[in-house]
Parts: structure tokens; C-alpha cells; sequence
């Protein structure tokens, strides 16, 4: 999930050449706005947030209604309300009191719901960790097999699969009650970076950390397609779902636009910064959320109905920010790392048709 953790960073670059249970915190009252009607930014901070967080996987819950933030070294997992930005807190992940710019790699980092649960990697136990929303406590653990970087819950299988650079990606089965299980391990040549699940065709994507984007089919959990992505690294992955497009991140400022339907056919490509990782498309608005981390802005592009993007705007959010996720309101979440807290945009742009 990029200049991941230190070691997953190495390994691509080797390859390619608290005591209660929840609390509050209360959000900046005023808003930044540029006075032209533009997107308007409302900081949300987080409780330990100084002296910084290492940010890296942001998640909205629809079920839940919930922004899911991994608050890394904090050992929390803070579950934000995008009306109220109201913060309830989820402790018992791994703690480290020491910040570096740059760095995710501590604590939790990624975070997904599924089956009436939440599903959180743990980088310094090599865990992923099961929630109990209604508690907001820690219910069960399970080892795995390699160093975790993105979880997602597959929905048609009730599976958790979980990213491990150089490893592959582990698949686990999540049980009505008690530990996940691990099934299998998926091999990814090259990668894997990046997870995504396409529900309506069954398949989950993801990257080698060198040009190409896999596409594997969820129930045989076999690598079915391969498409060059056109990267020299490749990151972040992004779906519109109802339409098939993938959209890829490459890490030194392009995003290119695959289509899911007809064999990863290019549909667009387009630059933004210098610093790409982490993506997040809104199928309400049909806009795709790019944060620049060198630059420390937000591209907003809309998506047409061929596939591609085009500049709405940009926002200032923070420097060496990489996670982003959208709500179902109208929101993008971007996070802020040095400020130890999370962003959330109001986007303003004319949703396109």
C-alpha cells in the first residue's frame, strides 16, 4: 500500500532493479474553503496523533457507516463518523511512540468489514484481528503467513484475503464466530500491491510492484488475466465497479485506466504530481480522489463514460499523505500523517454523468 512498510519497499525495489474501549475527539471547527465554491477540508484529530501517524490504508464501512481509519504506531483503530466526526476508538493493536515521515509500517495500517465484523492487520504480531463493532473490542486473532499490507473481505465467499509482499496473498476463512482460518496462499509474481474486489465479476485485482495488474478469479483463486499497466512501479488500484474500470496509480505521477471487461484495455491514462500511491473512486459522483504526497494535494478527476479522467480540481490536504477513501455522502477522506489526523473533503465538483 508504495513505499509500504520500510521492508515490503525494499523487498520491490530488490525485485524491480489506552485502557478504555472508545473515547471522543472533536474535529477543527472551521472548515478551509478557497471562497470559490470549491472543496471545502475539516480536520479530524485522532486521540495520540502526536507526534504523527504512518498513515496508510483508509477504508469506508458502508454497513457500518463508518470511515475506518488504522491509526498505526497509536495501537487503534479509530472508526470516524462522517456526519458527526465523531471518533470511537478501538484499542489493543501493537503501540510504537516513535514517528518517522514516510513510514507505515507500525501498529495497524489496514482495516475492512465484512459479516457483521472488522477485519485488522496487526505489522508488529503479523496478525490480522477481528472486531466486534458493537463492542468495539478485540474478539480473536490469527497468525499468517507473511508480513500483512492489505486486508479485504470477499463478500460472495466470506473470505478474508490479506496482501504479503513477496509472499502472496493469503486467503482466510472468516467463521461465525471465533479466529479466521487460513485456507491458502495465492502466489503473485512480482508483487503483490494493491487489493481490490470486483463483486459483480468475481474476481479481486492487485499489482506486481513492476507494470502489471492480475486479475484473479475469486472462487478458483487463479490467476486469469494479466495486463500491463504501463508503470515503471505500480501502486494503488481503484474500481468503478457498475462500469468496470480499474484505474492504477503509478508512483512517480500517472493514473492509467484499464477496463475490467474487455481484457484490460487502456482507456486513459493521465499525470498528477509526483508522488502517487493510494487511490479511492466515489461511484456516487463518478470522481476519482488522487493524493499527491510530494505535492500535498488532492487531485479530484471525473470519469466519463468511456473511461476518461479528466482534472476537475485540486485541493491542499498535506504532505506525504497517501490514503484516501470515499463515502457514500459526497466525502473524501485523506489522511495527514505529520498532523497526526485525518482530513475530510466536502467535494463540490458536479457529479458526472
Amino acid at each position: 500500500m508504495n513505499h509500504r512498510s520500510r521492508s515490503s519497499i525494499s523487498w520491490a525495489l530488490s525485485t524491480f532493479l489506552l485502557l478504555a474501549c472508545s473515547s471522543k475527539s472533536h474535529p477543527s471547527d472551521a472548515p478551509a474553503d478557497g471562497g470559490d465554491g470549491g472543496p471545502a477540508v475539516t480536520s479530524v484529530p485522532l486521540l495520540g496523533g502526536a507526534p504523527g501517524i504512518g498513515f496508510d490504508d483508509l477504508r469506508y464501512a458502508a454497513v457500518l457507516g463508518k470511515v475506518l481509519v488504522p491509526a498505526g504506531r497509536t495501537g487503534k483503530l479509530d472508526l470516524v463518523d462522517p456526519k458527526t466526526l465523531g471518533v470511537t476508538v478501538v484499542p489493543g493493536f501493537s503501540t510504537s511512540t516513535t514517528f518517522t515521515a514516510g513510514a507505515h509500517d507500525s501498529g495497524t495500517t489496514s482495516a475492512d468489514e465484512g459479516g457483521g465484523k472488522i477485519f485488522a492487520i496487526d505489522h508488529e504480531t503479523g496478525t490480522v484481528r477481528v472486531v466486534d463493532p458493537a463492542t468495539h473490542a478485540i474478539v480473536a486473532t490469527t497468525k499468517l503467513a507473511g508480513a500483512p499490507d492489505y486486508v479485504r473481505y470477499v463478500e460472495s465467499t466470506g473470505e478474508i484475503w490479506v496482501t504479503e509482499p513477496g509472499t502472496g496473498i493469503e486467503v482466510l476463512t472468516a467463521p461465525a464466530s471465533g479466529a479466521p482460518v487460513s485456507s491458502t496462499t495465492i502466489p503473485v509474481a512480482g508483487g503483490p500491491e494493491a487489493l481490490v474486489v470486483d463483486g459483480k465479476r468475481g474476481r479481486v485485482y492487485t499489482n506486481s510492484f513492476s507494470g502489471q495488474t492480475y486479475a484473479i478469479d475469486v472462487t478458483t483463486r487463479k490467476l486469469v488475466e494479466t495486463w500491463n499497466n504501463g508503470c515503471v512501479l505500480s501502486l494503488g488500484l481503484a474500481l468503478d465497479e457498475a462500469r468496470g474500470f480499474l484505474f492504477v496509480a503509478c508512483a512517480t505521477g500517472k493514473i492509467v485506466a484499464l477496463d475490467a471487461v474487455f481484457g484490460g484495455a487502456l482507456r486513459g491514462e493521465v499525470t498528477h504530481g509526483k508522488s502517487l500511491d493510494i487511490i479511492a473512486y466515489s461511484p456516487l459522483l463518478h470522481h476519482l480522489y488522487v493524493p499527491d504526497g510530494d505535492g500535498g494535494d488532492l487531485g479530484i478527476f471525473g470519469i466519463a463514460t468511456d473511461g476518461t479522467p479528466t482534472l476537475l480540481g485540486t485541493v491542499t490536504t498535506a504532505k506525504d499523505s497517501k490514503g484516501v477513501t470515499a463515502d457514500d455522502s459526497g466525502h473524501a477522506w485523506v489522511t495527514d500523517p505529520s498532523g497526526g489526523q485525518i482530513l475530510r473533503v466536502e467535494d463540490r465538483f458536479a457529479a458526472v454523468q
